[in-house]
């Protein structure tokens, strides 16, 4: 099977200035390539054109600024011990409109909006490439354009709607409403749906069944928003089936199997990802998730920083009530089990002292031997000074010290040091699929309907011979335990924030869950993000033409 590569180009950049219409000041921008606007019309050009759109993905998907947006400021996830931007989770006025992940999300992917106008109006000009295949890239363009918007739309609620190329410099931009932005997403995604193949060749590419899932998504968000028609939960629910029962995708008997790296990432489960690899010259700055849910464990005790372990830059801490909560049932539910890592063996031997487990003086380890245990509940002092190595018991726990996910380590980096990881980010799987179909019927009404999809979930995250323990029953099926059930099985993948917003719930959640973000955080203000100020002062008119969104 061949694989899609793309990455960042001079064909990228010179589409951005042929393309941008407000994004940045074009008539301060230096020409610094030589390939020219014709070439996008010749077979090569073309596909060029369509991969450095897919590129736009690499901006949001695998980094921190599309972790920032997602993970920090929920009711799972607040800050760990290092990082720059902890006031996104605290929301305070730090948070305003020169944050710089705010500022390169939004013209990331605008970037990726731009050259998708311009493949899809110069596609009537492109020779050398036969008619179905040129239908096919333009289906995949609208779906990744239709894609950038719904982010967008999401983020900072109105935005540009710029839906053809602007070949000349252009300072004039207005917010379009959100009705408009949802209706330019379903219409980009409906009319791809028919060109798009239900496989293809060159894995990465968008296929019928990622587009039937985006669209059931779509729908799913569309539904609460100020954009939402009556039938928006039925058609979410239609598209979602749809993928679950028109092609081959499969649930994998193990939840921690989803994220093998490696080939194990091209799997019966995943829909459509973001492409990274371990090709250094086409990676970029590669996938930085393996950096930001680790714990400081190479200053511990018996233990040195691991390849296999990670690079501890420990940004995104578990709160309480993700760990105590959301993962309660830890005897039939394995999720907890395979999504953190609960032992550290020694790999730095030896007798130590300075201990942050006070049941003991000092332990002694061997390579090899237990150096940490994270029992997940609380031991006495008698119990843990039973144990020859040290004891993190919750109660015990630090911005530096706390449950590590592992899902998205990356154990075949090159050395102890390298930050652009390889592996592929999962964007959209089954999983997921499964838990849109039950919500969407939830809201409907249809709870007997939904339940299949939860306990199908609900038994493959069994440990074996708890299958049984693990059913729920249509009473128990509730919006509730929707918004808990979500986290079990996507934590950390970026759809929290996401999911607090469309379900009305962010400031709620937040207040009663995160404690660093609860002194701070506003209804009325912060379900959306602020405008990026250089987008303000950068169109004509500034605020007057262009205004902030409310409180920043």
């Amino acid at each position: 099977m061949k694989t899609l590569k793309y990455s960042t180009s001079l064909l990228a950049a010179a589409l951005l200035l042929l393309t941008t219409p407000s994004c940045k000041d074009l008539l301060k921008e230096t020409v610094v390539s030589q390939v020219g606007a014709d070439y996008l019309t010749t077979a090569a050009g073309f596909e060029a054109g369509v991969k450095a759109v897919y590129s736009s993905l690499r901006d949001f998907y695998g980094r921190e600024n599309g972790m920032d947006v997602t993970v920090f400021g929920t009711d799972t996830y607040t800050f760990g011990s290092d990082g720059t931007y902890k006031y996104m989770n605290q929301y305070t006025t730090q948070l305003d409109s020169r944050t710089q992940p705010i500022i390169d999300i939004w013209n990331a992917l605008y970037i990726g909006i731009n050259t998708a106008n311009a493949v899809i109006d110069q596609a009537p000009n492109v020779t050398g490439l036969d008619d179905a295949t040129k239908k096919r890239r333009i289906a995949e363009v609208k779906f990744l354009r239709a894609h950038n918007y719904f982010v967008l739309v999401q983020q900072y609620g109105a935005i540009p709607l710029v839906l053809t190329q602007n070949t000349t410099a252009n300072k004039v931009a207005t917010r379009t409403p959100v009705k408009e932005v949802y209706a330019a997403i379903v219409q980009d995604l409906e009319s791809a749906l028919p060109d798009l193949t239900a496989t293809t060749p060159d894995y990465g590419r968008v296929t019928k069944g990622a587009c039937e899932h985006l669209l059931a998504r779509v729908y799913l968000t569309k539904a609460t928003s100020e954009a939402a028609a009556a039938d928006d939960f039925a058609k979410s629910a239609t598209y979602a089936q749809n993928v679950i029962k028109n092609y081959t995708y499969k649930l994998l008997p193990d939840f921690a199997s989803v994220f093998q790296q490696g080939s194990g990432e091209i799997n019966d489960e995943v829909i459509f990802a973001t492409q990274y690899t371990s090709d250094p010259t086409t990676n970029g700055v590669g996938n930085e998730t393996h950096l930001y849910f680790v714990m400081e464990y190479d200053a511990q005790a018996g233990m040195k920083r691991s390849i296999d372990l990670g690079r501890p830059f420990r940004r995104f801490r578990p709160t309480e009530y993700l760990l105590n909560t959301v993962y309660a049932d830890r005897v039939n539910d394995s999720r907890y089990a395979k999504s953190f890592r609960t032992v550290y063996y020694s790999n730095n031997p030896g007798t130590f002292t300075n201990l942050f487990d006070t049941s003991k003086s000092s332990i002694t380890v061997k390579a090899g031997d237990t150096a940490i245990y994270l029992p997940g509940v609380e031991w006495t002092l008698a119990q843990r000074a039973k144990k020859p190595y040290q004891v993190l018991v919750p109660s015990l726990y630090r911005p530096n010290l706390f449950p590590t996910l592992t899902k998205f380590l990356d154990p075949i980096r090159p050395d102890l040091q390298y930050q652009p990881g390889s592996r592929d980010f999962l964007m959209f799987r089954l999983a997921e699929t499964y838990l849109i179909a039950a919500e969407a019927l939830v809201k409907q009404g249809k709870v007997t309907e939904a339940l299949p999809f939860i306990n199908t979930l609900r038994r493959r995250a069994a440990f074996p011979g708890k299958e049984a323990a693990m059913q729920i029953t249509a009473s128990q099926l509730t919006m509730d335990f929707i918004m808990e059930e979500r986290e079990r099985e996507l934590q950390g993948e970026m759809f929290r924030w996401f999911d607090l917003k469309r379900w009305g719930k962010l400031i709620e959640r937040v207040k009663l869950y995160n404690p660093d973000a609860a002194p701070n955080i506003k209804a009325g203000k912060h379900e959306v993000r602020p405008i990026p100020q250089d987008q303000i002062d950068r169109t004509a008119g500034g605020v007057a033409s262009f205004p902030q969104n409310p409180g920043y």
